[in-house]
């Protein structure tokens, strides 16, 4: 029997993506000013961005970026254990450190390899590692790259998670979720599985990627909102290039922790450390994060007037308090067909289908940002207004499934 051609077989499986109409396709954005992106002959008005805080083309991060660049050069030119640890990368080593509330703090290149180096270098066969459903794929891949049992509880299950990690009580346990899930905008009951880690013995780790700088007094995150320290939550992960308006992750808790990951976290061993340079201005957009706290007041002011809106509506919006707000539209074309007509209309919202939503959760994913304005706000409320949603998906009463 002929060996199978692996080419062959990714061209036949992204023939079966194309047919049903679930292809992924890049888009090349020329230009980007604020909320506004240029892309062919089109200036289109986002709803797509991961930029919350509207700090990505801030003029003191860009002076910071390009003043660093001037002195430092581009790239660091090697993995931090070699001659790649520049004063910009322990500077802000240390002050996302401070403002998480953690002992240290370890800088990876992404959020994707920051999950896959904590976890591979904690877990072993044997091992259990138990998440949400809807955790970012990531979270999922780093538990099989640490060899461990992986199992899955129902979204924000806490019971669920609990007969899992008494399934095995005498394994070494990790419980990961999310901390704001990046398709549905809610936030994980993090007090309650804190406690539940507690009791179990078990480690937690959470991914706050789409919770720092939006969540918190100070903007610390979803466990700065609840009130979660690092004895609670030891593992601690976050992303630089959301709210921050960078590039980058770090891991933040214990000095153990930190330690153990510069021994055994193979993709920060064997991955040239971020630019210096990138480094400065992610420093920047901490310090404005903290201090600039219009920034979070505006946000949550938008995605009050959204929702509010979205309900007169009767739009089936998720139930989510964050800068997140899907619109729950079932099938995958039919969201595909909203977003297009958004386009049309001169706005940018992405039409998230299966496979990153499971099969009917197809929607539009529409993200607010501090960029924005209250008019942005309406102009998107009234052209979801002419969308024809079947009857069946709007929400009687103004109530928010």
């Amino acid at each position: 029997m002929p060996r199978p051609d692996l080419l062959e077989r990714l061209a036949v499986q992204t023939a079966e993506r194309e047919r049903a109409r679930l292809r992924r396709r890049l888009r090349t954005i020329d230009h980007a000013d604020g909320p506004w992106l240029e892309t062919g002959s089109q200036r289109l008005l986002a709803f797509c961005s991961n930029d919350y805080l509207g700090l990505a083309q801030h003029p003191q991060l860009v002076a910071a970026l390009t003043r660093a660049a001037r002195e430092e050069g581009v790239g660091s030119s090697s993995a931090h254990l070699i001659c790649g640890h520049r004063s910009a990368h322990a500077e802000l080593e240390e002050a996302l450190a401070a403002w998480t509330g953690r002992e240290r703090a370890l800088l990876f290149s992404t959020g994707y390899m920051a999950n896959l180096g904590v976890l591979q270098a904690l877990l072993a066969r044997g091992d259990v590692c138990v998440q949400d459903k809807l955790n970012h794929a990531c979270l999922l891949d780093g538990a099989r790259l640490g060899g461990a049992e992986l199992k899955r509880y129902p979204h924000a299950d806490v019971a669920a998670a609990a007969r899992q990690l008494a399934a095995n009580p005498g394994a070494a346990a990790l419980l990961a979720t999310d901390g704001v899930f990046s398709m549905d905008g809610d936030v994980a009951p993090l007090r309650a599985l804190a406690q539940l880690c507690a009791l179990e013995r078990a480690t937690l780790m959470v991914d706050d990627a789409h919770g720092l700088g939006v969540l918190g007094d100070d903007g610390a995150g979803s466990l700065s909102a609840a009130k979660l320290g690092q004895h609670e939550v030891p593992l601690l992960m976050a992303t630089l290039g959301k709210a921050l308006g960078c590039s980058g992750a770090f891991v933040a808790g214990p000095a153990a922790l930190i330690h153990g990951l510069v021994q055994f976290a193979r993709p920060y061993i064997y991955t040239t450390a971020m630019p210096p340079a990138l480094a400065a201005a992610a420093l920047e957009a901490v310090r404005l994060a903290q201090s600039e706290t219009w920034r979070r007041d505006k946000l949550s002011v938008l995605i009050g007037r959204f929702r509010r809106g979205a309900a007169e509506l009767g739009l089936p919006l998720a139930a989510s308090p964050s800068a997140i707000q899907p619109l729950l539209l079932g099938g995958a074309d039919a969201a595909l067909g909203a977003a297009q007509a958004l386009e049309r209309q001169g706005l940018l919202v992405t039409a998230i289908r299966p496979p990153t939503v499971p099969a009917g959760q197809a929607r539009l994913r529409i993200t607010l940002s501090a960029a924005h304005e209250e008019i942005h706000v309406d102009r998107l409320l009234g052209a979801l207004e002419t969308l024809h949603l079947p009857a069946a998906l709007r929400v009687p009463g103004g109530d928010h499934v």
